[in-house]
């Protein structure tokens, strides 16, 4: 690990707290500007997440590939109920009314026509526009190429989580976070259990030595399907179609294990201060139908981590049908004293999602730890493909093999009416490592 990697690992953001306020870019500005590459759902949420979080943050860029989704946000952000929903439970820790704050976040979305921004080159001429921050929330496929382009640009970013899905576009992000350290921008991924208050303070009490020594660590990440497009239209050509769909088909999503599970790959991660050194894992499709509308991902992936130290994690990930109703997002660390989910050692605070964009704007500002989480959240994305490509291959994979892969899964063209063929889903002995 480098030594930037471990220090972020293993002392959280906070060990960056050295740098002063005056040496971080857009901090003597009073209202900062934010723009969002991404206008689903969870970005249009994280916007919304962000305006609540400061009251001198405005949105005032937006961009997609597609019109009608930058549409929708548009009209779910100006949208009263909307807001209201987003902010009720963060209404009470703030300490303001939830109408006075949703009226004070519906008052900050000034997005101008001609910062409403479409198509495959938009994110380029957002990030090249008077923002300070920019939100990245696209399908993780996309994440290394808008990263680099908004840390080239100079602006401070909120990157969702994953932020790749391929060991290539991992490699593009750490050398961007990197740059992103030496320039002094902020760096905050989704990650946000890392800014909650039940987690901060029992994974503080675990590295303090509440539980002993951890000797076992188990994750699930068991639910029902992220989201599936209605039906395909006959106009969309093969990449339009697979971005509306996009959680089905592995270069733009990177499988569950990479797009979900990463929570709690993070979170384990945390809890032991560095990576797991190797891996086996199996999976496969129980119940997805052989149809274009499910694509080529696994539906279930189990996986048996080693870290350096010998300790061994269990991590289970699976989707089930819709119509099931099962839902486990849980972990146990296993100590030689006791054992701990991770979050009943610690107190009640503000909803996470929320408290990660106040941390994003105290860093921007100086007035709190300087946080770059880029490499962190690289290496559990890492961490999360590393476990896929032993199932998906049926061989054990090493960490250093992992990092050294020359994996790309992005497309080398992008036109809506593009045809892009999909490969089939992998099978253990056909699918080979590379």
């Amino acid at each position: 690990m480098t030594d930037l990697s471990r220090r972020t690992l293993l002392g959280g953001v906070s060990s960056f707290a050295i740098l002063k306020s005056q040496t971080i870019p857009g901090a003597s500005r009073e209202r900062l500007r934010a723009g969002l590459v991404g206008c689903g759902g969870r970005g249009t949420a994280a916007a919304v997440n962000l305006l609540t979080a400061d009251p001198n943050v405005e949105l005032v860029a937006m961009a997609d590939v597609f019109e009608d989704k930058q549409t929708d946000s548009l009209r779910r952000l100006r949208d009263p109920q909307y807001i209201m929903s987003n902010v009720k439970n963060a209404a009470a820790f703030l300490g303001r009314p939830p109408d006075e704050l949703a009226g004070s976040v519906a008052k900050r979305v000034n997005v101008a026509p001609d910062l409403q921004l479409v198509g495959f080159d938009a994110f380029k001429k957002l990030v090249a526009s008077n923002v300070d921050i920019v939100l990245l929330t696209t399908p993780p496929g996309y994440r290394p190429e808008h990263f680099e382009a908004a840390i080239n640009a100079g602006k401070h970013v909120f990157a969702e989580k994953p932020i790749a899905t391929d060991p290539v576009g991992v490699r593009r992000f750490m050398a961007a976070a990197r740059l992103a350290a030496e320039k002094k921008l902020t760096v905050v991924t989704g990650t946000q259990w890392m800014a909650q208050t039940e987690c901060k303070e029992t994974v503080q009490k675990i590295h303090d030595g509440a539980i002993g020594d951890v000797v076992a660590l188990y994750s699930d990440y068991l639910s029902g399907p992220v989201m599936h497009a209605k039906a395909r239209d006959p106009k969309w050509g093969d990449m339009e179609w697979q971005h509306r769909n996009w959680y089905s088909f592995l270069w733009i999503c990177g499988d569950q294990i990479v797009e979900q599970h990463v929570h709690g790959i993070n979170f384990c991660n945390w809890v032991m201060g560095t990576h797991p050194e190797r891996v086996v894992a199996s999976g496969g499709v129980a119940w997805r139908p052989k149809e274009e509308l499910y694509g080529n991902i696994y539906d279930h992936l189990a996986a048996d981590f080693v870290y350096p130290n010998g300790v061994r994690w269990s991590s289970h990930c699976r989707q089930y049908p819709a119509k099931v109703s099962y839902n486990r997002v849980a972990d146990l660390f296993v100590g030689t004293k006791g054992r701990s989910n991770g979050r009943d050692m610690g107190s009640a605070g503000l909803d996470p999602l929320v408290q990660e964009h106040i941390d994003l704007v105290r860093s921007i500002r100086g007035d709190g730890p300087y946080q770059n989480q880029g490499i962190r959240i690289a290496e559990s994305t890492l961490t999360a493909i590393m476990a896929r490509e032993a199932a998906y291959s049926g061989i054990e994979v090493t960490w250093d093999m992992i990092l050294n892969s020359k994996q790309d899964l992005q497309p080398k063209a992008f036109d809506y009416k593009l045809g892009l063929t999909v490969p089939p889903v992998p099978v253990p002995g056909q699918y080979k490592f590379t």
